[in-house]
This record gives structure tokens, C-alpha cells and sequence, in this order.
């Protein structure tokens, strides 16, 4: 129309520009004194981060790098559903189906049983070659990709099996696994065969260092396995997809999906791929289960939110955002409306998918970004003189194990926040679960940064409402490895400065930590885990010869069978001087 404005370009010209000694003055004005240097702050992974950052940055890194594009220009919005290894998919199939109609753009099926998935059902309710459509399968990928093949259409996705990232025991089979799923797409240029699942480490407390890292050498191994004289390195490597998972920390999240493209484009330059070829990578961006919590779970929409936020604003090209209520409850309209809508609000509403790579020229972004590079590339060189993937699998869960501890430590001694969860709790919370039940269900998530903290509320919970109740069976409830040491450091926390003593190691490494309750006290303690699977399997009934058993979380018994166990099987209990375990779960919990 005639009438209709005209954009105007944008423009600062009325303000003067302000150089690094006069940001420097204002500063230092504002801190009273204080010295800016004592702001900087270390990272997890290993680098400190300065608390200004200006023009000077992106000369240090050569002038500003070119912005990030993705290969399409929208991102997806594409929520996920699991498909227990007994069932067929046909209900998660019909939420798919549902969920399109109201503002999905896709949908990310994790198969437990990929022979039996329903691909007929699947084809008729979402039409393969009009829907984008992806699939996380443990065994069978060679088997989908044929059924797949045998529908006739041209499917759109990705498939993520990736044998090496998940220690499949049988590598030389599960790689002919690949190859064949690879071979069979070739014809499907919108389809993806070779899904990394990063999202394995970034859910059970990798850095974004580690992440993007893991991911090299993963790709790597792929790059070197793969390629037969029937299928050359360059279709390997336009095969390749990455699913990445989302954590809280905003900036670094940003930063550690932009390192994880500039990298890719270093790692391909090796294998003398051509440039082009760096281009094509694709994301899939999940919201991190590792930062998920039971305790005041609608913070997690909080967590949620911004884990998105971070994802588009990284370049994602595809985006799942968790239920926040999944840790507890079976999936249901109302958690996965607020999923699924999360993502169409950042779209349409926050139109965050109107720009390419916004965070192109930020200082302290291109910087951040510049760093996690710089420091993951010499992880994923450490691992490759290691003799790579899968051979350096031990070093890489070393490193994975020691980065989790550490988050589980300042989780517990407070210095990282979980909202609702360390900081900030209510302690007269009324769950609307059953603790007891979600302790026993061998679906409970214990890889997750806040279990320890949680499972000590709930198990504490269960003892103080047995002891009301007078309840006469005794409980034992399974709280991790070395998490009577997370326990200390959050009771020290409860106590005064002038009271907080020095405490010894409360166990021997390696053990597990235990709550034993009855309905006149509850003792903390410590077993080995060969100790724990034979109490287990004495109080369960189940014989000792029996190679499938799992322990359960949550052990019950009359008192005289559990105490007799306990005292049997050579449990420990741990002390904390001055005060007994009960004080110390009853300050934990609040009630003192």
C-alpha cells in the first residue's frame, strides 16, 4: 500500500562513541574502589572469563569472524517422544499426528524396539515425504532404513544409532549397521543416517569443552571406520548429524553450538573434505535432561525456556523442548502443550528465527566462542594421541566422571544454583507423585546433576513420614556413589560460620551411599557395590546366580530382616561429629 512506512535504518550517530578507558573509569566508579580484576571468574571448563569485554576483543581474534549460517533458514520446532521396547509407537504415533495440527513441525521418536515400531502407521498418519521426522534407535538402524526404503517415498530426518558414542559391544556389526543405513539413504537428500548422539555427554554432566570435543573425536571415528571402496569418506560425512542437548548456561550454550560448526569445518579440512561440505552440518538441539528436577519441577519451564533460547540463538536447526513434569509423570496434554508451544512463542512472538547467527559480532559471544574452540580442539587432540575413539573411551569417561563430580560438589556446597533445589526450596512441598513409587521405577533418571540432592529429600521425606506414622518396616534407599561427601558439604551449608567443622572423608572411594530407615531413626552409611547387590538380592528374593537383576533405588523389609542384612552384608555408617545423621537429615530437610 502507498501509505504504509517505510523501514528506516538504524542508527546511533547521536551518541558518541565510548572507548575501553572510559567504560574502564565508569566501571571502576561503580565498583567503589574495588578492583575490576576480582570479577573475573573461572570456568568449568578451565578458562577464565573477564567481566568486560570491547572492541578490543574481536581485534585479538583478527577482526570479527563471519557470521554462522544454518542450511536452512528456518530452525524446526520438533518435539520427541519415547517408544518403550514392548510397545509399537501407534500411541506416541497418534501425539505426533496431533501435535502437527498444532504448531510441531516434526517429531523424534526414541525407539526402545526398532523392529517393532509401526513405519506402516507411521507412513499413513505423517506422510514421510511431506513430514520431518526423526529416529534415536539402540539396535536395528540397518532393519528401520529397509523398512523405511520399502515405503517407496524419500523420508526427510535424521537417524542417530551412533555405536560409538554408546559402547555397543559388538562394533565391527554395528558399523556394518551403519554403513548399510548410509548406502540406503543415498537417495533421500533430505535424510541424515549418521547421527552423533553429543547429547549422551551433555546429559551426564560434560562441559561444552567436553561436548564439542567428544563430538570431534567421535566424528572422527566415523570419518577414519566408515569408508569402504563402496562408500567413499564424502558421502560418510554428508551423512552426519549431531544431537546436541541444551543445558541452563545461557551464553556458553550459545557459544559451545557455534565453537561445535567453526570446529567441524577444522575437523573436515583433515580429512581434505572441500568446503562446501562444512556447510551442510545440521543440529538437533534437545533441552537437557541433566538439568531437569523433581523438586519444584515448574522451575524446569524456567530452564526449559532459556536452554531454547540458547539453541535457536546458537544456530540449531532443530529444536526439542522436554515436558517439565517427564522425571515423574506419564506424558500428558497439558506438560507437552507447554513444550510444544514454548518454541512457537520464541518464534513467533520473539521472532528468533528472523535472523541468522545473532550473536555475530558480539564481543564477549565471539570471544566465549573463540575459547571453547581453542580449548576443545586440544581435548580432541589429547584424545586422538590417545589412539581415539572407540580405543580412548576409558580417558573420555574419566573426564566424564571427574566434570559430573564436580558439578554434583557445587551443587551441594552452593556455589551452583539450582532454584528450588539447593536455593531457594520450599520445604513444605506436597508432591503431586508418589516419592515411594518414583524411587523403585527403574525409569528414574539418577544421571541427572540434582539426583543426589533430590533423592536425600525425598528418602528423608519417606523417613519422617514413616516415623509419624509409626510404620514398623524398615527402608533402605540407594542415594549414589560418594554422595555422603555431597551430603556433608550441603549440611555444613545449614550451619553457622563459627560452627562448621573440619570433616573427614565420609567413604572409602568408590562406595555407595545408603539411607537406612526405620520408624525410630535414620542412619546414613556406605557399602561396596558388590555389597549393596547382595543385600539387594537377599531383601528382593532373587537368586544369586540370576544375571538380569538391577537393584532397585528403594529397598523395604520389616526391621529385624533389614538390620540383620545390614549388620550380614557389613554396611558402615558414617559420622559426623557432634551430630547424629538424623540431625543431619532433619537440618537438610528443614525441620530444624
Amino acid at each position: 500500500m502507498a501509505d504504509s512506512p517505510r523501514p528506516a535504518p538504524v542508527s546511533f550517530s547521536e551518541f558518541d562513541a565510548v572507548t575501553t578507558p572510559q567504560w574502564q573509569e565508569r566501571i571502576a566508579r561503580d565498583l567503589k574502589g574495588k578492583d575490576p580484576a576480582a570479577l573475573t571468574w573461572q570456568t568449568p571448563d578451565g578458562f577464565p572469563v573477564q567481566p568486560f569485554y570491547h572492541q578490543e576483543a574481536l581485534q585479538q581474534l583478527g577482526g570479527a569472524p563471519s557470521p554462522q549460517v544454518r542450511p536452512e533458514a528456518h530452525w524446526r520446532n520438533v518435539p520427541t517422544y519415547s517408544v518403550p521396547a514392548l510397545e509399537r509407537g501407534r500411541g506416541a504415533i497418534e501425539r505426533a499426528a496431533d501435535a502437527l495440527s498444532r504448531g510441531a513441525d516434526g517429531a523424534h521418536f526414541v525407539l526402545g524396539h526398532a523392529e517393532g515400531f509401526d513405519v506402516e502407521q507411521l507412513h499413513q498418519r505423517l506422510p514421510l515425504a511431506d513430514t520431518y521426522i526423526c529416529y534415536t534407535v539402540r539396535n536395528g538402524a540397518a532393519r528401520l532404513m529397509q523398512r523405511l526404503t520399502e515405503l517407496e517415498v524419500s523420508p526427510r530426518g535424521f537417524l542417530v544409532a551412533d555405536p560409538i558414542t554408546r559402547h555397543a559391544p559388538d562394533m565391527a556389526h554395528q558399523l556394518d549397521e551403519v554403513r548399510t543405513a548410509i548406502t540406503l539413504s543415498q537417495g533421500w537428500p533430505g535424510f541424515r543416517a549418521l547421527g552423533l548422539d553429543v547429547a549422551y555427554y551433555g546429559n551426564r554432566g560434560a562441559t561444552a569443552t567436553q561436548q564439542i570435543a567428544f563430538a570431534l573425536s567421535t566424528a572422527a571415528a566415523y570419518l577414519s571406520e566408515l569408508p569402504t571402496p563402496e562408500l567413499a569418506l564424502n558421502q560418510v560425512a554428508a551423512a552426519m548429524h549431531l544431537h546436541v542437548a541444551v543445558g541452563p548456561n545461557y551464553f556458553f550454550e550459545i557459544a559451545k553450538l557455534r565453537a561445535l560448526r567453526r570446529l567441524w569445518a577444522t575437523l573436515l579440512h583433515a580429512f581434505n573434505l572441500p568446503a562446501e561440505a562444512t556447510q551442510q552440518l545440521t543440529i538437533f538441539a534437545s533441552t537437557a535432561t541433566w538439568s531437569q528436577t523433581t523438586l519444584d519441577p515448574h522451575t524446569n519451564l524456567l530452564r526449559t525456556t532459556t536452554e531454547a533460547m540458547s539453541a535457536v540463538m546458537g544456530g540449531a536447526d532443530a529444536v526439542s523442548v522436554g515436558a517439565f513434569d517427564c522425571l515423574f509423570h506419564a506424558p500428558n496434554e497439558f506438560a507437552e502443550r507447554l513444550a510444544r508451544n514454548l518454541p512457537v512463542l520464541l518464534r513467533e512472538e520473539a521472532y528468533l528465527d528472523r535472523v541468522q547467527d545473532p550473536a555475530a559480532g558480539s564481543y564477549y559471544l565471539e570471544t566465549l566462542t573463540d575459547q571453547l574452540a581453542r580449548e576443545a580442539w586440544a581435548l580432541f587432540q589429547k584424545i586422538e594421541a590417545a589412539g581415539g575413539l572407540p580405543a580412548a573411551t576409558g580417558l573420555v569417561m574419566q573426564e566424564l566422571h571427574a566434570s559430573a563430580q564436580a558439578q554434583f560438589r557445587r551443587i551441594a556446597n552452593g556455589e551452583q544454583v539450582v532454584v528450588g533445589t539447593n536455593k531457594f526450596q520450599n520445604p513444605n512441598e506436597k508432591f503431586d507423585y508418589n516419592p515411594k513409587r518414583l524411587l523403585r521405577s527403574r525409569e528414574f533418571d539418577s544421571t541427572r546433576a540434582t539426583y543426589p540432592t533430590e533423592v536425600l529429600r525425598l528418602a528423608t521425606a519417606l523417613h519422617f513420614e514413616r516415623r509419624e506414622k509409626k510404620k514398623k518396616r524398615a527402608a533402605m534407599v540407594l542415594l549414589g556413589a560418594h554422595t555422603n561427601q555431597i551430603i556433608l558439604e550441603s549440611f555444613l551449608r545449614t550451619l553457622p560460620e563459627t560452627e562448621r567443622l573440619e570433616l573427614r572423608a565420609a567413604h572409602p572411594e568408590g562406595t555407595l551411599s545408603v539411607l537406612f530407615s526405620s520408624a525410630e531413626e535414620a542412619t546414613l552409611m556406605y557399602a561396596t557395590p558388590e555389597q549393596f547387590g547382595r543385600l539387594s538380592r537377599a531383601i528382593s528374593r532373587v537368586p544369586i546366580d540370576e544375571p538380569n537383576f538391577i537393584p532397585p533405588a528403594l529397598l523395604t523389609a520389616d526391621l529385624a530382616t533389614m538390620q540383620e542384612a545390614v549388620h550380614v552384608f557389613g554396611f558402615k555408617e558414617f559420622t559426623v561429629q557432634g551430630y547424629s545423621t538424623e540431625d543431619v537429615l532433619a537440618r537438610l530437610q528443614g525441620k530444624k
